[in-house]
C-alpha cells in the first residue's frame, strides 16, 4: 500500500440558519484557497464553523490529523484548543489594550521568550514606536497589521481572512494587500481568505472555492476558474459580463438564444445551460466572412478611466436581444469612434460553455 496522503484541512459539514442551509465538502493542502461568493453566500459562516465559533449540525473537520469536530463521534473542540487564526472585518482589537498588551495576549502561555516574540512581530509589521497606543489612536493600516500580528504570534496551524480590506480606503487596501501576500509567503501554511472581490482574489490566492447559495459550485486553480469557469456563477464572479442561455445544436455548435447568434465551438456538452465570453475576448473584425463574426449595433459607450465599454447589440431584425458588452482601448477606440455598427468576432476557444 502507498504512502497515506495527509489531509491537512478537510471540511465535510451542514449547518441550517435562518432558513438557509450550507451543505459543503472540500479539501486544502497547504496553499491559499479563496472562498469566493456573493454576500450570504455561506463564506463566513464555513471559517466560523472552522474556527468553532459556530457549530455545525453534522459532519466533520479535520486539520493536521487533528479532529477539530465530528458530529458521529461528539467531538468539538472549544475554538481555543483548535490552534486556528480568524481575522475579522473589524479586528476585533481589545480597546483598553494597548497595541503590544493586544500582541501580548495571544502569546502561548509556555513560551519563555514572551517579549522576544512580542518585539520580533512588531518590527516585522512596522509598528515599533506604536506600542503604548491604544486602538482609537491607530490608523485602519495599523489596526489591521495588530491583529494580524496577534494572529501569527499564537502560531495557528491555518490562517483564515475574512475580507480583510472591506474597511479600508483604496490606496490603503493596496498596500495592505502587498502586506498580506509577503507574510503569506512567509508564513507557507494553509490560509483559507474570504472575498467577493475577483481581482484580490486573483492577485493573493493560488486556488478558488466558489460558492453559491451554501454550496461549492466548482474549486479549482484560480488559472482555471478565472480563465475556465464551468458553472454560470462562476463565471459571473470572474467578471464575464456576457452570459446567454444556450441550447446544443452539434457537436461543435451553440445556439445563444438571448443573443439569436449561432456559435461554433469546441466540444459541445449535452448538458450545456449558457455560453458566455470576457468582454475583453471580444474583437473587432475587418472580415465580415470570418467564422463566428457577427455586426452588432453601437448603442452606446462608457467612458472608464484608461479604456471605453461599448454597449452592443447583434444587429438581427425583428429579434429583440440582450445587450454584450465589450472593453476597447484608447487605441481601439480611435478607429471606430464614429461608427454605428461593427463585426465582432467570438474566437470559439475563448467561449465558456457552462453546464449549470
Amino acid at each position: 500500500m502507498g504512502k497515506e496522503v495527509i489531509k491537512i484541512l478537510y471540511v465535510n459539514i451542514k449547518k441550517e440558519f435562518d432558513n438557509f442551509k450550507l451543505d459543503i465538502e472540500f479539501e486544502t493542502n497547504g496553499e491559499t484557497m479563496a472562498l469566493l461568493g456573493a454576500s450570504g453566500c455561506g463564506k463566513s459562516m464555513t471559517l466560523k464553523c472552522i474556527a468553532g465559533i459556530e457549530k455545525p449540525d453534522e459532519g466533520e473537520i479535520i486539520l493536521n490529523n487533528r479532529i477539530l469536530f465530528n458530529s458521529k463521534k461528539k467531538i468539538n473542540l472549544l475554538p481555543q484548543k483548535r490552534k486556528v487564526g480568524l481575522l475579522f472585518q473589524s479586528y476585533a482589537l481589545f480597546p483598553n489594550m494597548t497595541l503590544r498588551e493586544n500582541i501580548a495576549i495571544a502569546v502561548p502561555k509556555d513560551r519563555n521568550n514572551k517579549n522576544e516574540i512580542i518585539n520580533e512581530k512588531i518590527e516585522a509589521f512596522s509598528l515599533k514606536g506604536l506600542e503604548n497606543n491604544y486602538p482609537h489612536q491607530l490608523s485602519g493600516g495599523q489596526q489591521q497589521r495588530v491583529a494580524l500580528a496577534r494572529m501569527l504570534v499564537n502560531e495557528p496551524e491555518i490562517l483564515m481572512l475574512d475580507e480583510p480590506f472591506s474597511a479600508l480606503d483604496e490606496h490603503l487596501r493596496w498596500r495592505m494587500e502587498q502586506e498580506i501576500i509577503s507574510i503569506l509567503r512567509t508564513y507557507g501554511g494553509n490560509t483559507l481568505y474570504v472575498s467577493h472581490n475577483k481581482d484580490e482574489v486573483f492577485r493573493i490566492c493560488e486556488k478558488v472555492a466558489v460558492f453559491n447559495k451554501g454550496k461549492i459550485e466548482e474549486i479549482n486553480s484560480r488559472e482555471e476558474i478565472f480563465n475556465r469557469p464551468t458553472t454560470y456563477a462562476a463565471a459571473v464572479l470572474t467578471g464575464c459580463k456576457n452570459i446567454s442561455k444556450a441550447k446544443k445544436i452539434s457537436e461543435n455548435k451553440v445556439y445563444a438564444v438571448d443573443l439569436g447568434l449561432e456559435l461554433n465551438c469546441n466540444e459541445v456538452d449535452d448538458d450545456v445551460k449558457f455560453v458566455g465570453i470576457y468582454t475583453e475576448h471580444l474583437k473587432v473584425s475587418e472580415d465580415n466572412k470570418e467564422d463566428n463574426t457577427f455586426e452588432f449595433n453601437i448603442l452606446n459607450v462608457i467612458d472608464n478611466l484608461f479604456s471605453h465599454t461599448l454597449v452592443l447589440s447583434p444587429r438581427i431584425k425583428d429579434y429583440e436581444t440582450q445587450k454584450i458588452y465589450m472593453e476597447v482601448s484608447e487605441s481601439q477606440f480611435k478607429g471606430i469612434e464614429n461608427k454605428k455598427s461593427i463585426y465582432l468576432h467570438f474566437n470559439k476557444k475563448n467561449l465558456l460553455l457552462l453546464n449549470k
